[in-house]
């Protein structure tokens, strides 16, 4: 199943009072402190559509990075928006969070333990590496399957998720034009920086699950971290909320493309695939407006 999403994805007007939306409603950005960084999807997410997000910008001297997660809370009919999604918002039910760290995002199936942490609601089977309040512990390697990709991670044209197929052409953060550009888009490519880093691009989905249930997946630079929380009740409308916590400073949705390729999105890939790096892109022949749209900019 491949969902059509027929919304241009935008931030909710509701937020925390630290938080300035730009003139889009696609980039949040927290203005001053760590914390009051929440925010929701404007409407509600369907089952498979991901809600998309980019980091744009950190902030050195604080510990810990952005939450992602979903909520069955209307924040239109919040009185006030808690100062932390975790686990402000997550103690009053119905939400389900988690924290996005350097390491360890995966989810471990079938470890046979029930995790019941803040931020998890008590759903979640298996074990989850590196979630809650102790983040970035140093020294931490790479267990969880950090580095056991399919060999078709860089050549499959979607994600699947179950039942559910999500088109890759967004889903991997590329770094701005500039020398060395092509190199650091390989960093980002093959997940070499760390999910919290600038430009890595982070989404939240849920998938049905049976009847009035549905699983949370967390996905960072094109890879599925597993179900983060399962059987969630999907009776009532999922908001996406996202945390923009401590180090990170400001993320911007990403839209993502459902559905048949646009002749913009086909000509981009058939230019990339006869070319070396991005930025050789400025030596064709091309007009301008495409030569940036060829190089995400």
């Amino acid at each position: 199943m491949e969902p059509f999403s027929d919304q241009f994805m935008e931030f909710h007007p509701i937020h925390g009072t630290n938080v300035r939306l730009d003139y889009s409603g696609t980039q949040a950005t927290r203005v001053e402190s760590f914390a009051n960084g929440v925010c929701f999807s404007k409407q509600p997410l369907k089952p498979g559509e991901i809600f998309l997000i980019e980091i744009e910008d950190k902030e050195l001297g604080w510990c810990g990075h952005l939450r992602v997660g979903l909520t069955a809370r209307n924040p239109g009919n919040l009185e006030v928006v808690p100062e932390y999604s975790i686990p402000d918002l997550t103690d009053l039910g119905d939400s389900w969070i988690f924290a996005i760290t350097r390491n360890h995002n995966k989810i471990i199936e079938g470890a046979g333990v029930e995790v019941q942490e803040a931020g998890d609601g008590g759903l979640a089977w298996g074990q989850r590496l590196g979630r809650g309040g102790v983040e970035d512990r140093a020294g931490g390697g790479n267990e969880g399957g950090g580095n056991n990709k399919p060999k078709t991670f860089f050549t499959d044209t979607h994600l699947y998720i179950d039942n559910v197929r999500i088109p890759r052409d967004k889903l991997v953060g590329r770094s701005r034009p500039g020398r060395y550009s092509h190199i650091l888009d390989d960093l980002y490519k093959t997940n070499a920086l760390p999910p919290t880093a600038r430009r890595s691009r982070i989404g939240v989905l849920y998938v049905s699950k049976g009847r009035d249930l549905a699983d949370m997946h967390i996905v960072i630079n094109g890879e599925d971290m597993g179900a983060s929380a399962k059987g969630i009740p999907a009776i009532e409308p999922l908001y996406a909320v996202v945390d923009i916590f401590a180090a990170t400073k400001s993320v911007r949705i990403v839209q993502v493309e459902y559905g048949f390729s646009s002749l913009q999105t086909l000509c981009r890939k058939a230019i990339q695939k006869h070319i070396v790096h991005r930025m050789a892109i400025d030596w064709l022949e091309l007009p301008e407006a495409l030569k940036h749209y060829c190089k995400y900019e």
